[in-house]
């Protein structure tokens, strides 16, 4: 019996990047959309001062109907998603970037994914295209920072064993599955002076929580422009400091099965101890790679960031206890 085509709706958020846009929204109409899929696109303006509308405008008529041009005035990516998401009404959910380019088969893979009625999302890799030569202490460690996300050429389970989360910038969910975990979280929204960001991690956390299944697909791919103004040791400092903050903060609502020291899962004071005495001993050495003896230092940045994300945020911006998560979902993590 041949299925009814499942209708995708592509949420994209952007804030000034009308060239990158244009990459974006050509990878788009470049990939083959199978029979099995009818696909809309939402570009959701976040406060955008550059040709950006007018740049939707004109591409109206490549789409065929199928561009869809939204404005959300408030500043942040979930803002953006939130809009997007409520803008729209297809079966399907797909999320990715204004700095992203699908691959030619992202249609095909998500067609093929989601023939399984039992699977609620799938996610899966983010390849970097660089935008400057990338630096010798950029290797393994801490790809994310950067939006570089590989997990394997096979697909995996996601779950408490998963080697990382759901990712935003490539993911596809079930319309229901949204309607059930609610909103993404605005208090972890990004600003100039704050790279926050953890929205993805607090919905995947959601989505686990509610038995929602998940899979991780390696041909599900696409390319992350990384800028020359990324790839530096100040821009990683900060991203992982406040990377720490933003999962401080979600640990309040979500704890790790795990013990605890003030606050802080024991196991990041050790770890923390032992990657700052590591790399301040490679870094007099010179025994280690630029990469190991930096990625012990952006470990210490995390964990402080996390300390001040856990005691200090919510103090000094006076939120409330409950203000992460939607009221109809809050709960315990379910796994480490």
């Amino acid at each position: 019996m041949n299925r009814a085509p499942l209708q995708l709706d592509i949420i994209l958020p952007t804030h000034n990047r009308q060239h990158l846009l244009a990459r974006a929204l050509d990878s788009v109409l470049a990939a083959e959309v199978p029979s099995g899929l009818t696909v809309r696109v939402a570009v959701v303006d976040n406060n955008c001062t550059d040709g950006t509308r007018e740049l939707v405008r004109a591409r109206a008529a490549d789409f065929g109907g199928r561009l869809m041009y939204l404005s959300e005035s408030r500043p942040g990516k979930p803002f953006a998603l939130n809009t997007g998401i409520a803008a729209t009404s297809g079966d399907l959910i797909g999320l990715i970037d204004d700095d992203e380019e699908i691959d030619r088969r992202w249609f095909e893979c998500i067609d093929s994914a989601f023939r399984d009625e039992r699977l609620d999302f799938i996610g899966g890799r983010c390849l970097p295209r660089w935008g400057g030569e990338r630096p010798d202490w950029l290797g393994r460690h801490y790809q994310g920072v950067i939006g570089w996300v590989e997990n394997g050429l096979e697909p995996l389970d996601f779950g408490p064993s998963f080697p990382g989360i759901l990712t935003g910038g490539n993911a596809v969910i079930r319309r229901t599955m949204m309607q059930q975990v609610g909103p993404y979280s605005t208090a972890l929204s990004r600003t100039p002076t704050r790279l926050m960001g953890a929205e993805d991690e607090h919905l995947y956390y959601r989505l686990l929580r509610i038995g929602a299944k998940g899979r991780y697909l390696p041909e599900l791919v696409i390319y992350h422009y990384v800028p020359a103004e990324r790839m530096t040791k100040r821009y990683f400092r900060r991203w992982c400091f406040w990377c720490g903050v933003s999962r401080g903060l979600i640990d309040l609502e979500y704890p790790a099965p795990v013990p605890y020291v003030a606050g802080v899962p024991r196991y990041m004071f050790g770890k923390g101890a032992r990657d700052g005495a590591r790399s301040l001993q490679a870094t007099i050495t010179r025994q280690l790679p630029p990469d190991e003896r930096f990625a012990g230092e952006l470990n210490l940045w995390d964990l402080a960031g996390f300390i001040y994300g856990k005691h200090v945020y919510r103090t000094v911006h006076r939120q409330r206890p409950q203000h992460l998560i939607h009221p109809d979902v809050r709960c315990q993590r379910g796994g480490a």
